[in-house]
């Protein structure tokens, strides 16, 4: 598959089963997100690939944050716990900030953003799908310290991994033309 057409054929399939990428595959698609903007070359980017074991390990932190958010979640706390069963790798992207007075945080993140979209890509264009999340984990000080993240780091998103198992369906066609406008207006 040519570049161009990864980047118009990618979709967030519905669901993901096994396999997942192994090692040596998930390196060549880490090895694409390092290829994600950086200005300042202050290297952000941090990857926690979770496995096995430790997707159930995910889910009761995730369901330790939501009873933290909603001491009456009540059934809600075991979908959540469910949540890294959804693919068999989850792998957390994050970005360290580096206090820089050229390179203001928002910068530091949207590379992070940048190499999690070639992460997307990089598993479509090698045969498999990848569906990001982000929700309120995402934000919450104990999860990030339980995944070994500091206070100078923002997850970016969990990145579900797997072969698609079902696609979703056909995505509404969009057209350029409605997204893009010259400037100054004619």
């Amino acid at each position: 598959m040519d570049a161009y057409e990864a980047l118009i054929t990618r979709v967030s399939p519905k669901e993901l089963g096994e396999p997942a990428p192994d090692e040596a595959t998930l390196g060549k698609i880490v090895a694409a997100a390092l290829r994600a903007p950086d200005h300042g070359r202050l290297r952000p980017w941090r990857f926690i690939a979770i496995r096995g074991e430790g997707r159930n390990r995910l889910g009761d932190l995730l369901a330790a944050s939501l009873s933290r958010r909603d001491p009456n979640a009540g059934a809600e706390l075991e979908r959540e716990r469910q949540k890294p069963l959804r693919a068999p790798l989850v792998l957390v992207v994050a970005a360290h900030i580096t206090p820089s007075p050229k390179i203001p945080p928002v910068e530091q993140l949207l590379s992070a953003g940048a190499a999690a979209q070639n992460i997307l890509l990089a598993c479509h264009a090698l045969g498999y799908g990848a569906i990001w999340r982000t929700g309120a984990p995402a934000y919450d000080a104990s999860v990030k310290e339980a995944l070994g993240l500091g206070g100078a780091d923002e997850i970016a998103g969990f990145l579900y991994i797997g072969t698609p198992t079902a696609m979703p369906k056909a995505p509404v066609p969009l057209e350029p033309a409605d997204f893009l406008k010259a400037w100054p207006a004619a």
